[in-house]
């Protein structure tokens, strides 16, 4: 089965002098892949060192930077393969990484997607923020991990090396079906960047599609290499898009009180933001949710279905509330 791995590229030409060699050395052997790279608009010279170092790889270039949402749209519209791997460029393999994920696929017709178990760059040990062992969202649409509920990272000592069904997989490596790609239209533009992972697998599982983790593939993420974690820019995609993802998604039922109470926590975390002197970050959440309320009817909102692996609690409750520092194992299930 020919597999394309694609990495987006946006300024980044450190990371690709890190992590390159080292990807492409673990599916040398490994027929019918290829190392795609797609390159929005970079001014670091990114280009050139690919030309000169690394002439052997397709490159697909942008003029402009269209976002992790409309990078990937287009130039996934132009390769042909039947599975996709969305790598960022961020990521450092481990030697054995791929073999696990394809055959995982290849062994459950019934996964759509699926992802690697993903490590810190820098604290090998932990887990990494952006998707760990597998995502999961609250009654309210507050993502968490497998390893990682807000803020609170755990350890890896092999407490979650087992397979199992997920809600989201990471934009930081994320395997997906080229068929389901393409029939679900891809990534939401309208995001440009964060969430979008999440509405992408939402999405999925709306059509009956399972997204999974594999953990016995294993990456390492460096962790906000575009957008550090104090970026207003960052807060409000994150937020807006939150927003925009719960409107698309819940059914009709949930949609009006799930997102009257998440605005209302939106914003009172913003007077947080304000009370520990981070101005920009108290005008990020309102600049979002002003956006979100103008943009929405574009959004549209039709679905009647309900779909698994939603905890039905509330993660903001027991983590600044009740003060509890979660681990995954300790969330009480069924999930919804």
């Amino acid at each position: 089965m020919h597999t394309a791995i694609v990495i987006l590229n946006w300024n980044v030409k450190a990371f690709l002098k890190a992590f390159l060699s080292p990807l492409l050395d673990s599916v040398a052997s490994i027929p019918e892949v290829e190392v795609i790279i797609a390159d929005n608009g970079s001014t670091d010279g990114s280009v050139g060192f690919l030309r000169e170092c690394y002439s052997q790889l397709r490159l697909i270039l942008f003029e402009q930077n269209l976002g992790y949402t409309g990078g990937y749209n287009q130039a996934l519209a132009q390769i042909e393969a039947d599975y996709y791997i969305l790598l960022n460029s961020d990521v450092q393999v481990a030697p054995d990484w791929f073999s696990p994920l394809l055959s995982f696929m290849e062994s459950n017709p019934q996964a759509g997607i699926c992802m690697p178990k993903i490590r810190s760059l820098d604290q090998p040990d932990y887990f990494e923020y952006a998707g760990a062992c597998g995502g999961f969202i609250d009654r309210w649409g507050y993502p968490f991990c497998r390893g990682r509920i807000l803020s609170h990272v755990e350890r890896d000592h092999g407490q979650y090396d087992t397979p199992i069904e997920i809600f989201w997989a990471s934009g930081t490596c994320l395997m997906i079906r080229s068929k389901l790609f393409h029939e679900l239209g891809g990534f939401d533009e309208r995001f440009f960047a964060h969430m979008e992972e999440i509405d992408l697998c939402w999405r999925a599982k709306l059509r009956g599609c399972q997204v999974w983790v594999v953990p016995q593939s294993l990456v390492f993420h460096v962790g906000g290499g575009t957008l550090s974690n104090d970026s207003p820019k960052k807060l409000y995609l994150n937020y807006r898009n939150n927003l925009w993802m719960l409107h698309k998604n819940l059914p009709k039922g949930k949609r009006f009180v799930t997102l009257a109470f998440r605005i209302l926590l939106d914003y009172l975390s913003a007077f947080v933001y304000l009370i520990r002197r981070k101005p920009a970050l108290f005008s990020a959440v309102f600049r979002a949710h002003r956006h979100f309320w103008k943009g929405r009817g574009q959004v549209r909102a039709q679905t009647t279905k309900t779909v698994g692996h939603i905890w039905n609690k509330s993660i903001i409750w027991h983590f600044f509330l009740k003060r509890k520092k979660l681990t995954f194992d300790q969330i009480t299930f069924p999930l919804q």
